[in-house]
């Protein structure tokens, strides 16, 4: 066996667990490390203009794929830049490996040059926080924290000094066969035959549905069918679940719209599935709930459960639906169909009119326009604040189209790092980042990575010069807007100074024709959108009480914007309603 230095050996591992790539920024105690993958055939260094977009990008990677990607970043200030992409990636439970390179372990508590203790400081991002302080001890704290990361599905961080990953490795190490998928989880028969009695037991049932439903369209469809439920989701559950569903009730939450709602409150037996829904003033206090999640610390911390089932969503419902009797009655599951459809109806009012006219362009139109000319499996990365309104009411799945957004961690920012980690997946395949001009501004510098690798991502910015989704806090609760004005540059004229296509759009008439261009060029490009600040406003029927709490007096259609071809389906599935 030839000698190999720790960072070397480092590189094997990562490549034998099926990490392809390295997003960071080179720095002196990552020197060995940078060096080791410039040699290595295996991994691919992907260089960025800020740690921030690297670990963002590395999550993004994880969640298209479900399998480990990596992100690094040098001692001290660089690898502190990770820690709010690993949160997100953390919370997002994407299987993420970082390395925090250190100071010189000599130097290690005498406080060094740019020393920290990265060890500890990502340990509340992180399933697992080790430092490396000896050669012989690298291979398996890396093995131990790939497991971590992809077992448990989350972070996983290496502190490793500078030096130390420069020295030689020694000769004879054992190499551990590497986990690099998570197994089903089955519930126990005892939750199953508990679960199908309350299912039997109950007149009205509606599911609830978040991402752990990935994977289990039809095992959903199949128990909804059966038993007679509305099907709503939560925000992360969209993508997974809405599409092909003649269940739909829409989604609940602070952007909810439709009857998820309702159904979710009226019936008398709730399953959240697969979902870790964080909002618990949204859920009902008064019927029965049974939580069926693969992680069981989630069970029960947003809600008194009646019963928790350990699983996953897909086993346990092909579980499941053989055991339940199939229900007849389908009085419960028309009436939300038709609540569903007249809420949409009500709220797609309001931009249904010369919206093709006004300027500055409703923000809907540009998502509403976005939805129509994206491909059919784009993927679509998906800013905080007013662009997430946006996606989750226009932005139609299908099955093979995927979002992703920092939905769990609620980060700035996040929409063109993660682009950057799903357009190095395939390049080839549309990635669209849904930006807001705050958000983007914010790492913009990362858009020079788009140019450097010359990655054909399509940035669309919704540019209505203010933190708009804060500015709506605000007013929701009775303050004046401060803070939140952006005073822009013309970014589409920055995008072509990078070397990238950009075009400016201020008129409505000149949005699909300027979209189909920029996806059309082989390269990065940028359509700068002018939108209208004001596009959304208070309803209304909001009372004094709901002023003063966000939540609720958000969350029940307050935001009065359309809800795209959402009302088209909800209109498709009432016609399956029986008519007296």
């Amino acid at each position: 066996m030839s000698k190999q230095t720790v960072a070397e050996q480092f590189v094997d591992v990562l490549a034998r667990a099926g990490v392809r790539r390295l997003y960071g920024v080179v720095g002196d105690s990552l020197n060995p490390v940078v060096d080791a993958v410039r040699r290595s055939r295996a991994l691919e260094w992907v260089h960025v203009r800020h740690e921030e977009t690297a670990a963002f990008a590395a999550g993004a990677e994880a969640q298209l794929t479900g399998r480990l990607a990596a992100c690094a970043g040098s001692c001290g200030p660089g690898n502190l830049h990770l820690i709010n992409g690993l949160y997100d990636a953390h919370r997002s439970m994407a299987p993420v490996l970082a390395l925090a390179s250190h100071i010189p372990s000599s130097e290690i508590g005498t406080t060094y040059f740019q020393e920290t203790h990265p060890d500890r400081i990502f340990q509340e991002c992180s399933h697992y926080s080790e430092l490396v302080s000896n050669a012989a001890q690298m291979p398996r704290v890396l093995q131990t924290a790939i497991q971590h990361a992809v077992g448990q599905g989350g972070v996983s961080v290496i502190s490793l000094p500078g030096d130390i990953a420069a020295q030689q490795a020694p000769q004879r190490t054992e190499e551990h066969a590497l986990v690099t998928r998570r197994p089903a989880i089955r519930p126990g028969d005892t939750e199953i035959d508990e679960l199908a009695r309350l299912v039997d037991r109950a007149q009205r049932v509606t599911l609830f549905c978040g991402s752990g439903t990935a994977g289990a369209h039809d095992e959903v469809m199949d128990f909804a069918r059966k038993v007679k439920s509305p099907v709503g989701h939560a925000l992360r559950g969209k993508e997974w679940i809405q599409y092909d569903n003649p269940y739909d009730v829409g989604m609940s939450g602070l952007l909810g719209y439709g009857a998820a709602y309702e159904a979710m409150h009226e019936c008398d037996l709730l399953i959240l599935l697969g979902t870790d829904f964080p909002y618990n003033a949204f859920l009902p206090d008064d019927v029965t709930i049974v939580q069926v999640d693969v992680r069981p610390e989630h069970l029960g911390r947003r809600s008194k459960l009646d019963l928790a089932v350990w699983g996953d969503a897909g086993e346990t419902l092909r579980c499941l639906t053989p055991k339940v009797r199939e229900k007849k009655d389908r009085a419960f599951l028309d009436r939300m169909l038709k609540k569903h459809s007249d809420a949409l109806e009500g709220v797609v009012k309001a931009y249904t009119r010369k919206v093709d006219k006004h300027v500055p362009i409703h923000p809907e139109y540009v998502a509403s326009v976005l939805d129509e000319v994206a491909a059919d499996d784009a993927v679509f990365t998906v800013d905080t604040g007013m662009c997430n309104v946006w996606a989750a009411r226009y932005l139609t799945p299908n099955g093979r189209r995927r979002v992703i957004g920092s939905f769990s961690h609620g980060s700035m920012a996040n929409a063109l790092p993660q682009a950057i980690g799903a357009q190095f997946l395939d390049l080839k395949r549309q990635v669209v980042s849904m930006s807001g001009d705050g958000g983007f501004s914010m790492l913009m510098g990362d858009f020079l990575t788009l140019v450097q690798y010359d990655l054909p991502v399509k940035v669309v910015l919704f540019n209505n010069s203010s933190l708009g989704m804060v500015e709506l806090e605000m007013m929701v609760e009775g303050l004046p807007a401060y803070g939140t004005t952006n005073h822009n540059p013309d970014f589409a004229a920055i995008a072509r100074a990078s070397g990238a296509y950009g075009v400016r759009v201020e008129k409505p008439k000149d949005l699909r024709g300027a979209l189909k261009d920029a996806f059309r060029h082989k390269g990065p490009a940028l359509v700068d959108v002018v939108t209208d600040p004001h596009a959304l406003s208070i309803p209304p029927k909001i009372t004094g009480e709901q002023i003063g709490g966000f939540a609720l007096s958000m969350g029940r259609t307050v935001l009065d914007g359309g809800v795209g071809k959402m009302v088209q389906l909800a209109r498709s599935n009432l016609r399956n309603v029986p008519r007296p």
